[in-house]
């Protein structure tokens, strides 16, 4: 919800008061700065932070508290320069948030099987309370622009109290071991993670091709995250001009958030319940397919109905495949730290979106054939996931009908033989 708030808080600021073709160097470097941190702090300190007792839940206080403390300078700031390294250091500590969780989240429930429907809940909730904090941010910008910030700082302070509470955790007391190395090197595993950084990066490639489309003239605004909608609408009931000229109508910003809003839930819904019944692959592969044909279908459709369309199956298909990734890596993987390896991967795929993203910027293209580019990218990774998944299948997969994710070993032949090894 706090996350929100900052977003509407950016929308009226000056954050995104320049014209898009100015912007471009601008946000690039911002990415830029982005991508540097997971390229290069990640696997420096998070073995570090893996063996301290509590490491990870002292890692979530800090991103939570430095968010707070972020956006009150930023409602200080909030029309003047310093906003933007401010606004830098605010997206890093998301990003580190998002890591952290990923690695506390497997020691906080009772058996692996119970870590998909979490996450599942994890990532309905996050879906949902974002709109709420938009409506609550949106309502704070009638007051005045920097109310939304004190608004967000509010809610991360009450954040950290419910941190607090979490039990000091050790995700990991060794390093990894030579059998868990060799566990997340198997194909399968490692052809899932390759789709699901494809898909990362067709969701950030997307997010700012559509923040370029939509955001209209010399001034107008981007839609590149949650709550900017809302934050456009406050600003055109201020009597602001924020759509600049030509700018598209308010109510498309609102309509293309929804359709990814809905598109994430209804992933995080369907896929836990998919799972009864399709395994991990076939799930990673039909989100695929269902990314490619949104591509496809959005570069058919153009502007704005193919914009909801690659909105809804791309957001979707992401939400779904990265519950589907933390299966397969419970099932192919039982000896390994899952907290380590989550988080891990996590921060692999962060480091996707940013790169997607940063190929938007720094190659302006017309909408349609961005949105043949995420059909051709998803269909590549479809075609190199089939390729990769068949030659799993003849690998040494580990066999276990006792394994606490209660599959059943699908991989055996209708004869009841085991696998060739």
């Amino acid at each position: 919800m706090s996350d929100a708030m900052i977003a509407v808080a950016l929308a009226g600021s000056i954050f995104f008061s320049i014209s898009p073709d100015a912007a471009r160097w601008r946000i690039g470097l911002y990415l830029v700065l982005t991508i540097a941190p997971f390229a290069v702090v990640t696997p420096l300190v998070g073995p570090l932070v893996d063996r301290i007792r509590g490491g990870r839940r002292g890692m979530i206080l800090f991103t939570v508290l430095g968010r707070a403390t972020l956006a009150y300078l930023m409602a200080r700031h909030i029309d003047g320069l310093l906003l933007f390294p401010e606004a830098f250091g605010f997206l890093v500590l998301q990003k580190g948030y998002s890591v952290a969780k990923s690695a506390v989240v497997p020691k906080l429930v009772r058996s692996d099987l119970e870590l998909v429907e979490a996450n599942s809940k994890l990532a309905l909730l996050s879906a949902i309370s974002g709109m709420v904090g938009a409506g609550i941010g949106g309502l704070a910008m009638l007051g005045a622009s920097s109310w939304a910030a004190n608004a967000a700082m509010v809610g991360f302070v009450a954040t950290a109290l419910f941190a607090v509470q979490l039990p000091r955790i050790t995700v990991a007391d060794q390093p990894a071991s030579a059998g868990e190395r060799a566990e997340l090197r198997q194909a399968g595993i490692l052809m899932a993670a390759s789709a699901m950084a494809m898909l990362r990066a067709a969701v950030g490639f997307m997010t700012f091709l559509l923040a370029f489309e939509f955001r209209g003239g010399e001034e107008g605004l981007s839609i590149d995250g949650p709550g900017r909608a809302v934050g456009a609408a406050v600003g055109v009931a201020r009597g602001q001009d924020i759509l600049g000229s030509p700018g598209a109508p308010v109510w498309h910003f609102g309509v293309v958030l929804v359709c990814a809003g809905v598109g994430a839930l209804f992933g995080a819904w369907f896929a836990p319940r998919l799972r009864r019944t399709a395994s991990e692959e076939m799930i990673v592969t039909g989100v695929l397919v269902a990314a490619m044909l949104g591509g496809v279908a959005a570069s058919w459709l153009g502007a704005l109905r193919g914009a909801m369309v690659l909105a809804l199956m791309v957001a979707g298909s992401s939400a779904a495949a990265k519950l589907a990734f933390d299966s397969l890596v419970q099932r192919d993987a039982p000896d390994a730290n899952h907290g380590r390896t989550f988080s891990r991967f996590e921060g692999r795929f962060q480091l996707s979106w940013a790169v997607g993203a940063f190929v938007a910027v720094v190659v302006p293209l017309p909408t349609e054939i961005g949105y043949g580019l995420v059909a051709l990218g998803t269909g590549l990774a479809l075609v190199w996931y089939l390729a990769g998944s068949r030659a799993a299948r003849r690998t040494d997969t580990p066999v276990d009908p006792d394994r606490p994710d209660g599959q059943l070993g699908f991989w055996y032949r209708e004869d009841g033989d085991e696998p060739p090894r």
